[in-house]
């Protein structure tokens, strides 16, 4: 297994137990994007932070599970994932459907550069040229 493969592995193991506090991982300047009902492009660890609070602060015990990683090339690794929750203002669960999505991994000497969040998993595998 590669080290890429590991670190991103590593960074799993913390939030499919709902710890999405660190992020010792990612470059200073790291690209954080995400493709979907809630599009949005920032750069630098300030700002993954705080999009992540946002996000986080609109559900009740969110989780990501991990379904299958695989590594893409060198520098890229793809998580496709399930995750669900609770929406705090509504309550609407998401967490019974288990809602199927990718996360792109871009590595460079051992720190995630870009993370590329799709809430639509074929969407991310059609980006990437993948067949389903």
């Amino acid at each position: 297994m590669s080290e890429n493969l590991d670190l991103v592995r590593s960074i799993y193991a913390d939030w499919e137990r709902g710890d999405f506090r660190s992020a010792d991982w990612a470059h200073p300047e790291i690209v954080f994007e995400s493709t979907g009902f809630d599009s949005m492009k920032s750069t630098g660890v300030a700002e993954m932070g705080h999009r992540w609070r946002e996000w986080m602060s609109t559900w009740t015990d969110y989780r990501t599970e991990a379904e299958e990683f695989r590594e893409l090339d060198a520098e890229h690794v793809l998580v496709l994932m399930h995750h669900g929750g609770r929406g705090k203002a509504s309550g609407v669960g998401i967490e019974d459907l288990r809602m199927p999505g990718a996360n792109v991994f871009e590595i460079r000497d051992g720190t995630v550069t870009r993370l590329a969040l799709y809430w639509d998993r074929d969407r991310a595998l059609a980006d990437l040229g993948i067949e389903g």
